[in-house]
C-alpha cells in the first residue's frame, strides 16, 4: 500500500508541477494571458501542452506533495512560468506605449477605447498599434518560440526549489527602461514631425494674431498626425524585429539557455 501511494504521487508529481509552470506563463503572457480569452480556454491549453511534454521531461524530484518543500517548489514553478511569460507582455507593452505618445502628439489621443490585454481604456491608435503586434507576434510564430523555451527550461532549471537567479530578476525590471527606450526611438519621428508643425502654427499666429489658431490648427494638426502614423506603420516590422530579439535574448538569459537568435550566439 506504501508503495502504490508514493507510485501515485510520483504520477501527480510529473503532471502537477509542469502544469505550474505552463500555466502561469499561459496566464500572464501577451494575447493568452488577455482578459478576452476565457479562462477555460488558457487551462485547456495549459492542460494539453503539460500531457504532451510530461513524458519526455527530467525526473520530478522525490517529494511529498504535502509538504513545505512541495509548496516551495510550487512557487518557484509559479514564478519562472510569469517571469517568462511577462517578457512577451512588456514586448507588447513596448508597441502600445509608441502608439499612445503618437496619439498624445497628433491629438488622437482623445479617441480611446478599452485595451483588450489589461481591460483599460487606451487611446485608440494603441490599441491599434496592439492589433497591429499581436499579427505580427503570431505570424512570426512567437508563441511557439516561447513555448519551445519554456520546455527547454525543464533541462536548464529543473523543477526543485531552485528558481530564476536574482540577477536575471533584475535584468527584467530592468528591461523596463528598454520598453520605454524602444517606444520613444520609435516614436521620436513623430514627435519632430509635430513640433515642427506646432512652431509653424505659432509663427503665423505671431505673425497674424487675428488668425484662429485654434480653429485651424486643430484639424491641420490631425490631419498631419494621421500623415505621420501612416508613414510611421512602414518601419514598424524592423522595430519589432529588434524588439523581438532583445526579448529572446532576455527569455534565454533567464531561462539559462543557449540560443542563437538570427545566427548570433
Amino acid at each position: 500500500m506504501e508503495i502504490l501511494f508514493d507510485s501515485i504521487q510520483q504520477v501527480l508529481a510529473s503532471y502537477l508541477w509542469p502544469l505550474f509552470r505552463i500555466s502561469s506563463m499561459l496566464m500572464v503572457m501577451a494575447i493568452f494571458g488577455a482578459s478576452t480569452t476565457p479562462t477555460r480556454v488558457r487551462l485547456m491549453m495549459a492542460v494539453a501542452i503539460t500531457v504532451a511534454v510530461a513524458p519526455v521531461l527530467p525526473p520530478m524530484p522525490q517529494v511529498e506533495l504535502l509538504s513545505l518543500t512541495s509548496v516551495l517548489i510550487t512557487l518557484q514553478q509559479l514564478l519562472i512560468g510569469s517571469a517568462m511569460g511577462f517578457v512577451t507582455l512588456l514586448l507588447m507593452q513596448t508597441f502600445v506605449l509608441t502608439g499612445q505618445i503618437i496619439g498624445m502628439q497628433t491629438s488622437l489621443g482623445f479617441a480611446s477605447m478599452v485595451d483588450p490585454s489589461s481591460g483599460q481604456q487606451t487611446p485608440v491608435v494603441g490599441n491599434f498599434f496592439l492589433v497591429l503586434t499581436t499579427l505580427v507576434f503570431l505570424s512570426v510564430d512567437g508563441h511557439l518560440v516561447l513555448i519551445r523555451m519554456l520546455v527547454a527550461s525543464f533541462d536548464s532549471i529543473p523543477v526543485s526549489t531552485r528558481g530564476i537567479n536574482i540577477a536575471n530578476y533584475r535584468s527584467l525590471a530592468a528591461w523596463g527602461s528598454y520598453m520605454f527606450g524602444a517606444a520613444l526611438t520609435m516614436s521620436i519621428s513623430a514627435i519632430v514631425a509635430l513640433l515642427t508643425v506646432n512652431l509653424a502654427f505659432g509663427v503665423m499666429t505671431r505673425a497674424s494674431p487675428q488668425l484662429n489658431i485654434f480653429s485651424i490648427g486643430f484639424p491641420v494638426t490631425m490631419i498631419g498626425g494621421l500623415l505621420v502614423l501612416w508613414l510611421t506603420l512602414g518601419p514598424v516590422m524592423a522595430h519589432f524585429d529588434e524588439v523581438w530579439q532583445q526579448a529572446q535574448i532576455l527569455l534565454c538569459n533567464m531561462a539559462e539557455l543557449q540560443c542563437k537568435i538570427n545566427g548570433r550566439p
